[in-house]
């Protein structure tokens, strides 16, 4: 049977140059991601562990989603996410050292709520990813400069 058409799973490596601990605790730090992330408009915290997140890229409608923590671990630098609304599903970071910097690798598998996306089946897939491709570029480059020495 496969997966159902609404059903995405996606992966993005981010390779910034910066200490894994100062990326996890950017990662970590969600209310703070409209200001480094241009396609997350809205980060409203709703208790210690969730947060509601606006999303918009390149298609004409946003994102809304409910994303609660269930595991944060500084040690092993693991933030892992249930997601609830227009996305639902598990969001994922783990952040290594590597290469005298840091690698963040972000795993979603998620089903897409939107009635528009639904009702547009297999065709809304091309788009859907390369929308979530150019958020995910954006958020990367974004991250970088956020977390680029003052002056540099």
């Amino acid at each position: 049977m496969g997966m159902p058409s609404d059903r995405y799973r996606f992966r993005s490596q981010w390779r910034l140059d910066a200490a894994a601990d100062r990326v996890y605790a950017a990662l970590a730090d969600v209310a703070g991601y409209p200001s480094w992330w241009p396609q997350v408009r809205v980060a409203t915290l709703l208790d210690e562990r969730s947060g509601e997140l606006r999303c918009r890229s390149l298609l004409p409608y946003d994102l809304v989603f409910v994303a609660r923590r269930d595991v944060e671990d500084p040690v092993e630098r693991v933030l892992r996410a249930t997601l609830d609304g227009d996305l639902t599903g598990t969001s994922q970071w783990t952040i290594t050292s590597a290469n005298g910097g840091a690698l963040a690798v972000f795993d979603e598998d998620v089903i897409v709520g939107k009635s528009l996306i639904r009702a547009a089946g297999r065709l809304a897939r091309p788009a859907l990813r390369f929308n979530h491709d150019l958020m995910m570029r954006s958020g990367e480059h974004g991250l970088r400069r956020h977390l680029a020495p003052v002056g540099a």
